[in-house]
């Protein structure tokens, strides 16, 4: 069925419904970023396969919001299906409540599937079209019947993730979740997240593409934890261990019935922008104790085993991307290759490492004008063939079991272009700067960031993107409430004081329609440093561990204190790799990769 035909169906259960628009978010039951098969009704009815953008579905008119991240492949996808694309975030385009008011007249209706979108985006979208006379009412689930080849729900089996990785128990995490109901004044925490309730029980599956979570709800009493879970996945083992913790199961399908059943006025803690709307109406006899999801903060901030661990992924991982600079410098002109064969290469790479168990996200393999989309993802009908000439991007990661790693390095693969290099060298210094910032404690994301745009900003270009991100351990590679960018964004928690042992990304960027993009990343630690009488004073940790490329950097373009960063950084790639390359060739090729400049 093309998307045309899909949007026709899907307006035909709108008059049937009598809505006059219906909103298609990006979301599952859970609050997730990335979602599994089952709940992609945006990316089946539009044609848009990006990981975030909202549909809004009108009588004739139809309009896909999404951000500066996939404007390039949403208007490439988008082209011949009659759904406009707003690029949020750009002069003159609305909210997505002022175009939904813009094709509903008054006294007519928006419908949304209450069970996808959280309470707090209900209360404030119903707020909004209220002052229109258009009322938000719940479709419920209406693809269950459109999408006839619809993918089931995951059925992969749960495992637990030892001590060993975590450095905590079940039991400390919900006693730690307990004292923070006891100061809410709570009885009862429900959470519907699902890498939070993975980090509480430590517990992993695979329900989610790169993502070790486990569909599921989480109820917390003083007494008991009750996991709300396809219980077939769950073997004996992982039962016997949960329940030495006080945790017991209840099938996943029965979360709102328990959530009915709790007696009236007992105090609930949820996490409205989370918690979906239907399952805060099934909360409607309680008293509702509004707080953040405690695991939320609890899971930024590593302890040491976490810690430990991490840096071991990252020194497995920056020896796979490593090996993989290495023959990309040796075979380029020499040996075939393209788009999708370095990503099998590079999978091939980290597949060679000890506990490795799949990428954290799909491996972004971009050559030339492909990298100036930011999340570009190649196709058989995309791949381009890579040549001993230009810019070849790669962001990846991996999930081990040791951790979660993200790591971005864009290579020369022969000569390149003096725009391209002064291009490069700007982002090396912003990623340098951040990397390197000496700060007080109480310093946010937004307090930082402009360390890493400000070489970019210098030159009149700027990335409509954050710059970091928080990081979790085997799990979400994506995580908050940590993170670097300049403007306060409604999903993202810029605002967050930048703790020790939070890990967030370092990505500065440039992107150029048409010619090239250039993203470098690593993942930093953020540390305690000197005390003084002016108060705690921080810094950065960086623990990815692979060369910048130096045959794209013009050093001259840099300061000394720069090149001494870069210098110190590429000792301590040398000094941790060296002993681990397979001979002397791979030992002398690092050393010149990682020269000082």
């Amino acid at each position: 069925m093309q998307i045309v035909d899909r949007l026709r169906a899907f307006r035909a259960r709108m008059e049937e419904e009598n809505m006059a628009v219906v909103i298609v978010p990006t979301a599952d039951a859970h609050a997730s970023e990335y979602l599994a098969d089952h709940f992609k009704t945006r990316q089946w009815l539009s044609g848009f396969t990006g990981s975030a953008g909202t549909l809004v579905v009108g009588r004739e008119q139809a309009a896909l919001f999404t951000d500066g991240r996939y404007f390039i492949q949403a208007e490439a996808q988008l082209a011949g299906t009659g759904i406009s694309l707003m690029r949020m975030g750009t002069p003159g385009v609305p909210s997505v409540a002022e175009y939904v008011c813009t094709l509903a007249r008054a006294g007519e209706r928006c419908g949304v599937d209450f069970s996808v979108i959280s309470a707090h985006f209900a209360a404030d979208m119903s707020d909004t079209l209220a002052g229109h006379e258009i009322a938000l009412r719940d479709t419920g689930d209406w693809f269950a019947s459109l999408w006839t080849d619809r993918p089931a729900m995951p059925q992969d089996p749960v495992y637990v993730l030892d001590e060993a990785y975590t450095g905590m128990s079940a039991g400390a995490k919900l006693s730690a979740i307990r004292e923070a109901m006891d100061r809410a004044g709570a009885d009862v925490h429900v959470s519907n997240v699902l890498d939070e309730i993975a980090w509480t029980l430590n517990v992993r599956g695979s329900d989610v593409h790169c993502t070790p979570v486990v569909m599921s709800y989480l109820l917390v009493s003083r007494q008991e934890a009750l996991w709300f879970v396809d219980t077939k996945k769950v073997g004996e083992p992982v039962r016997e261990a949960l329940f030495a913790q006080g945790v017991y199961l209840r099938e996943y399908d029965e979360i709102q019935a328990a959530l009915e059943a709790i007696e009236p006025g007992t105090r609930v803690m949820i996490d409205g922008k989370k918690l979906t709307a239907n399952l805060c109406a099934a909360l409607a006899d309680t008293s509702i104790v509004q707080r953040e999801n405690p695991a939320f903060r609890m899971k930024a901030v590593k302890n040491d085993v976490e810690l430990a661990n991490l840096r071991a992924a990252h020194v497995k991982d920056g020896l796979a991307v490593t090996r993989l600079m290495y023959w990309l410098k040796q075979s380029a002109g020499k040996a075939e290759m393209d788009e999708l064969s370095v990503t099998e290469k590079l999978l091939s790479l980290r597949a060679q490492q000890p506990h490795f168990i799949s990428p954290s996200f799909d491996t972004i393999c971009a050559y030339r004008a492909h990298a100036a989309m930011m999340h570009y993802k190649a196709t058989p009908e995309s791949n381009a063939k890579i040549e001993a000439a230009d810019l070849l991007l790669i962001d990846s990661g991996a999930q081990y079991l040791e951790g979660t790693t993200d790591i971005t390095r864009t290579f020369a693969m022969g000569e390149v272009t003096q725009v391209q290099k002064e291009h490069f060298t700007a982002v090396l210094c912003g990623m340098l700067n951040l990397q390197n910032a000496k700060f007080l404690h109480g310093c946010t994301g937004i307090a930082l960031d402009v360390l890493a745009r400000g070489p970019m900003w210098d030159m009149g270009i700027d990335y409509r993107c954050g710059t970091g991100h928080g990081v979790g351990c085997l799990l979400s590679v994506h995580e908050g409430p940590n993170s670097f960018r300049w403007y306060k964004s409604p999903t993202r928690s810029e605002d967050t004081v930048l703790e020790a042992s939070m890990v967030t990304t370092d990505e500065p960027g440039i992107y150029i329609e048409g010619s090239h993009g250039i993203r470098i990343e690593n993942e930093l630690v953020c540390r305690k440093l000197e005390e003084n009488e002016y108060g705690q004073f921080m810094g950065f940790e960086a623990i990815t561990c692979a060369p910048v490329d130096l045959d794209a950097v013009i050093p001259e373009k840099m300061t000394l204190r720069q090149r001494a960063w870069l210098n110190e950084y590429h000792a301590f790639v040398r000094e941790t790799l060296s002993p681990l390359m397979e001979n002397d060739a791979e030992r002398a090729w690092l050393a010149h990769a990682t020269r000082a400049i």
